[in-house]
């Protein structure tokens, strides 16, 4: 059996529990078809960089999978059947990451508050440039307007 990283996204208006709902289906579909998923991750809600299918908002879900493919490409059809699913990515991997995965980490240094602040602007060497000066060629324009 392959091991597979299997992302998708729901619609923003669907709560959490059917979220869950929708990631037990998609795992009882997995297992009925003779493969095993090693975690499941939920990213909560985030914003997407363009607007899909209008919606500007979208759920993320991670499944590290151990299957068949065939065991995919089910999973994968019932989601292009649900109307709650707007996008899904499975990639073949050679592991399974251990512990977090990177977006589960970045939200908990987030929450912790550990990424150091961009220091004031005035403290900044690159941003001391003096005070502005005129463009040479401003004064061509001040006669047409």
């Amino acid at each position: 059996m392959a091991l597979y990283e299997h992302v998708f996204l729901v619609r923003q208006d669907v709560t959490t529990q059917q979220v869950d709902a929708l990631t037990e289906q998609f795992k009882g579909i997995i297992t009925a078809n003779g493969g095993t998923i090693a975690k499941v991750e939920n990213w909560g809600v985030k914003s997407l960089a363009y607007r899909i299918k209008k919606n500007r908002k979208a759920h993320f879900c991670l499944m590290n999978i151990d299957a068949p493919s065939a065991a995919v490409v089910e999973m994968e059809r019932m989601m292009g059947i649900s109307e709650d699913v707007l996008r899904f990515i499975t990639l073949r991997v050679e592991a399974h990451e251990d512990g977090p995965s990177a977006m589960l980490r970045k939200r908990e240094e987030d929450d912790r508050g550990e990424r150091s602040p961009r220091p004031p602007r005035s403290d900044r060497p690159d941003r001391d440039r003096g005070p502005r000066r005129p463009r040479d060629d401003a004064a061509s324009y001040e006669g047409n307007a």
